[in-house]
């Protein structure tokens, strides 16, 4: 009998769980022994779904959907899709294509929810469209003089082009400066901690939808013609619709990490790694540590790791990844050049502890807070649950730089199922953007929580303190790899890691990659698909979501 090829799969986030998922689904697990190390008790890394008293929430949010036929195929696999209408659609109507055959949400809970996305900007008081498009509630909020502004000020940017080296004239570029000095200079800094000039342009290539303004303009002038429209040809140009699994996605991912087990791999839970052990260029073990500080080495043939580059490097160096020992280690090999020549594929060199102790990263936090009803009304065409109906927003973006909130999520919007009473109480999240161990990271949760219902009775969503029932808050570290410091070096980082022939990097910070859950998932699948066929180049596991546009629709 041949011998199974052993892998360790480091992170049991949507990139780990789907490489363990395609090495052992239809009987792989016959040919690989797959280990699965989570540093938590928990599954889907940010894509995780939190618990509280019945309710619960979505971390930033997530759509289910993507460009790549192979992710949205594999989700349906995981979560086959809604045959029946959901709650909310039965009560109020709503239309949805159902899936023949499709199981009933209502009848049982593994099932993924069609969903209409509904997105508006805060802006001064007054909802705008998301992304900004030119509409009578943009010129009403804006005023006659401020839309002509804009409006100039865009068709100079169609003519005079600044050099893309930084976010800053990324935007101007696409937008005009008017139009990235009220909605994006503020925002971006809001949630990044740093002016869009001190960014590199390879977010906004990344992730930025293009916004055709003279397809706006057409679609402005047709609208206000009086000949008959077909309503119909209107919605659905209007309208984008995502999946969603019927309890939030860390069910989805739940259910992934069932599967794994009931098909062969091994899923090893509050392990972190604190060590990676190389040997002859190539990576020989791993040593993780549980909650009671026992620590335990595991040996394989191949590792994938999702762990974050700046934790990956200091394992590499026997660190923490606080940067105190990797310090230390960088300062020792600068010391004795020829002793780190003489020890090549052992100790990491100093330059590339220097970059990946450099990368950036921002910290989120979402504060949950249960409300009787929302002082705002629902004024579009779309009918909602309550009484008086909530808003259709699945989230608000709040490009206000008078509010520290960055977006407000509105859950009963995502899935009925995740709030307990969704037609009588409304069940929002607010979502801060902050640095570990900075003022609002370190509040309690009693300061967090007072400072999250004033925002939002400022901004005249409620009423204020006694409209709130209940309140949760959660922290997340490492939530979103930023691009800038020594983010420019890190194809040199890329470059050394690939240096190890059975180490693969994948998901959003095994990359140091602001990627969507779908990217994160592709560049596994990737990984796997090398490691099955023996191709030696990774450039394909890196390549993913790497081009110059960020499309959401097909």
């Amino acid at each position: 009998m041949t011998q199974k090829e052993s892998i360790v799969i480091i992170g049991g986030g949507p990139a780990g769980l789907t490489a363990a998922w395609e090495f052992v689904k239809d009987g792989g697990a016959d040919h690989y022994d797959v280990t699965v190390l989570e540093a938590t008790k928990e599954f889907g890394g940010i894509s995780r779904t939190v618990k509280h008293n019945g309710n619960r929430m979505d971390i930033g949010g997530h759509r289910f959907f993507s460009k790549d036929d192979r992710i949205m195929d594999w989700w349906k696999n995981i979560l086959p899709l809604q045959g029946a209408p959901s709650y909310d659609d039965k009560k109020l109507g709503r239309h949805h294509d159902l899936e023949p055959g499709g199981p009933d949400p209502e009848l049982t809970d593994k099932v993924m929810l069609k969903r209409h996305r509904v997105s508006r900007i805060f802006w001064n008081h007054h909802f705008l469209d998301y992304p900004i498009s030119l509409t009578p509630g943009l010129l009403k909020a804006l005023g006659f003089k401020l839309t002509m502004e804009v409006g100039f000020s865009y068709l100079n940017s169609m003519f005079r082009k600044l050099p893309e080296d930084n976010l800053e004239n990324f935007y101007i570029n696409r937008f005009g400066r008017k139009l990235y000095s009220m909605f994006f200079e503020g925002y971006t800094t809001k949630v990044w901690g740093r002016p869009p000039k001190e960014i590199s342009s390879d977010w906004g290539a990344q992730r930025v939808k293009g916004l055709d303004v003279v397809a706006v303009l057409k679609n402005a002038v047709l609208k206000m013609m009086p000949k008959k429209r077909d309503s119909s040809q209107v919605e659905t140009s209007l309208i984008e619709e995502f999946w969603y699994p019927k309890l939030g996605p860390g069910q989805l991912w739940e259910t992934v990490e069932s599967q794994c087990v009931e098909n062969g791999a091994k899923v090893i839970t509050d392990a972190r790694v604190s060590e990676i052990r190389q040997q002859n260029g190539k990576i020989a073990s791993v040593v993780y540590v549980n909650s009671e500080g026992k620590s335990t080495e595991l040996k394989a043939d191949q590792f994938i790791s999702s762990m974050p580059v700046k934790d990956l490097i200091n394992a590499l160096a026997e660190g923490p990844a606080d940067g105190v020992a990797a310090k230390k280690a960088a300062e020792a090999a600068e010391a004795s050049a020829t002793d780190a020549k003489e020890t090549q594929g052992k100790a990491v060199p100093a330059d590339m502890i220097h970059v990946a102790n450099g990368l950036p990263y921002r910290d989120f936090v979402t504060i949950g807070l249960l409300v009787k009803h929302l002082r705002i009304q629902n004024t579009t065409d779309i009918p909602t649950l309550g009484d008086p109906q909530i808003v259709p927003d699945c989230w608000i973006y709040v490009q206000d730089p008078g509010y520290k909130v960055g977006r407000v999520q509105i859950f009963n919007n995502w899935s009925p199922y995740l709030v307990k009473d969704v037609d009588d109480t409304v069940w929002v999240g607010l979502e801060y953007f902050c640095q570990e161990n900075d003022d609002f990271w370190n509040m309690s949760d009693e300061e967090a929580t007072k400072f999250a219902i004033k925002e939002l009775t400022r901004m005249r969503l409620i009423n204020g303190p006694t409209d709130v029932l209940d309140s949760h808050r959660e922290r997340v570290k490492k939530a979103y790899p930023a691009y800038f410091d020594t983010y420019e070096h890190m194809p040199e980082l890329v470059e050394y890691l690939d240096s190890f022939g059975n180490l693969y990097c994948v998901g959003r910070n095994g990359q140091h990659r602001y990627n969507n859950q779908d990217h994160s998932m592709a560049s596994a699948i990737e990984a796997v698909g090398n490691i099955q066929t023996g191709k030696t180049s990774k450039r394909n596991v890196w390549s993913v979501n790497t081009e110059k546009s960020y499309h959401e629709k097909k």
